[in-house]
């Protein structure tokens, strides 16, 4: 009857270890919407400290919100083609374009010298970066 019960017990826990993992990988993956969503906001929220802070100038910050609005209605235009879906292409080339406007931001934040708190206007030569007024 020991041998019985071991095997009863064996296959109780095996089910509750196995029903699990069928059951995760037949679901499918949610839709990483909210990771682009949040990218945006992120993204909105640098270019307001770039602003503050004096980072970026009035062109720079327009040209910046004028690539985002791009991007915001690309990504409208692929939810409209798709029911309101991104497709794993859709997401990937948003993603690709998230990462070229992040950059956009990390250069135009730091593409000048401060000189008592200004920006000054920088050309690059070959023996390095000098200041123009």
């Amino acid at each position: 009857m020991n041998s019985v019960f071991e095997k009863a017990l064996f296959a109780g826990a095996l089910a509750v270890l196995v029903v699990p993992a069928f059951s995760q990988s037949a679901a499918p993956q949610s839709t990483p919407a909210p990771v682009i969503q949040e990218r945006k906001e992120n993204q909105q929220d640098r270019i307001a400290n770039g602003v503050q802070s004096g980072q970026l100038t009035a062109g720079e910050t327009k040209k910046l919100e004028t690539k985002e609005a791009g991007l915001n209605k690309e990504e409208r235009n692929m939810r409209k083609a798709d029911d309101g879906h991104l497709t794993a292409a859709d997401r990937a080339q948003l993603n690709r374009q998230q990462n070229r406007l992040s950059s956009n931001i990390y250069r135009d934040k730091h593409n000048a010298a401060w000189a008592s708190g200004r920006k000054t206007n920088r050309i690059a030569s070959p023996r390095g970066s000098r200041a123009v007024n």
